[in-house]
């Protein structure tokens, strides 16, 4: 009867420090959100700007990598992964240079909303200012790359077509509910480097994410708006409606990726199996 005792002392312990760590992950996620929200438009332009160019590096490293691959007759299976890879590294630019990332925000600037400590205009707010931004520099960033890595060889224009199209060639329901994976996968990353203690395992959630999302050609809106204007501003046969096409429904369906089976989910399980009131403790 002790043992019995004792093992269901230790899954109780067990169960009340696994809720406690969901909680402390809410509180973290919410006061970021906050400050997030509060922050001035300007600051928050800027830095949104600044992730639209970083993330950039990733579809430059595609192109590159696109370019090598043909000429060496590299393997499908290890072009891809290494193109996922590639894909990568913007994000990883973004997400630990702390810049602001429309689809990081899908979730992180909810949670204070659903928590009742900020509003649906705070949120509007934050998310056009970085969408915006994002965008811009994201267009800047396409624009720069077409003229620079073809000039100096690293790059065919042909690839940043290829890349380009592999978004632009599916319909929009798909994309749409593509954008939602993508959005999904983006906010569990937000979750989960609130979660990390160290910035090597920080670094390892966004490596693995971000090469999932490559990986499998969900359709990111900002990473995409480089792919897709780079294809844009090189070949005749894509234009800005079909920028325009895939743009909009990637972007929805990030944010309802984000915030509806992220925020939404996560803040509904950590409060309903919470012991404090308000289910952050953040009062």
């Amino acid at each position: 009867m002790t043992d019995s005792g004792s093992d269901a002392d230790a899954s109780v312990e067990a169960t009340t420090d696994t809720r406690a760590d969901q909680e402390n992950i809410l509180r973290v996620q919410i006061r970021e959100g906050l400050s997030e929200l509060n922050r001035p438009a300007d600051g928050l332009a800027l830095s949104g700007l600044s992730a639209g160019l970083d993330i950039g590096f990733g579809p430059l490293l595609m192109a590159i990598v696109l370019t090598v691959s043909e000429s060496a007759n590299t393997a499908p299976l290890v072009e891809e992964l290494v193109l996922a890879n590639a894909y990568a590294i913007g994000f990883v630019f973004v997400v630990l240079g702390r810049s602001e990332l429309f689809t990081e925000h899908t979730t992180l600037a909810v949670l204070p909303v659903l928590d009742g400590q900020a509003n649906l205009g705070q949120l509007a707010r934050l998310w056009g200012i970085v969408y915006g931004a994002n965008v811009v520099g994201g267009a800047v960033f396409a624009a720069i790359v077409v003229f620079v890595a073809p000039g100096l060889g690293v790059a065919d224009a042909s690839a940043f077509v290829e890349i380009a199209k592999s978004l632009t060639e599916h319909r929009w329901q798909i994309i749409l509910a593509a954008g939602v994976l993508a959005g999904w996968l983006m906010g569990l990353l937000s979750w989960l480097v609130a979660a990390a203690q160290e910035s090597v395992a920080r670094l390892l959630f966004v490596w693995i994410i971000a090469t999932a999302i490559g990986f499998a050609h969900l359709p990111h809106s900002i990473a995409g708006t480089v792919e897709v204007l780079a294809g844009v501003f090189v070949a005749p046969s894509l234009t800005m409606l079909d920028f325009a096409r895939f743009l909009v429904p990637a972007t929805v369906g990030n944010a309802i990726g984000g915030s509806i089976f992220v925020a939404v989910l996560k803040y509904g399980h950590v409060v309903r199996g919470s012991t404090v009131p308000d289910g952050t403790g953040t009062e």
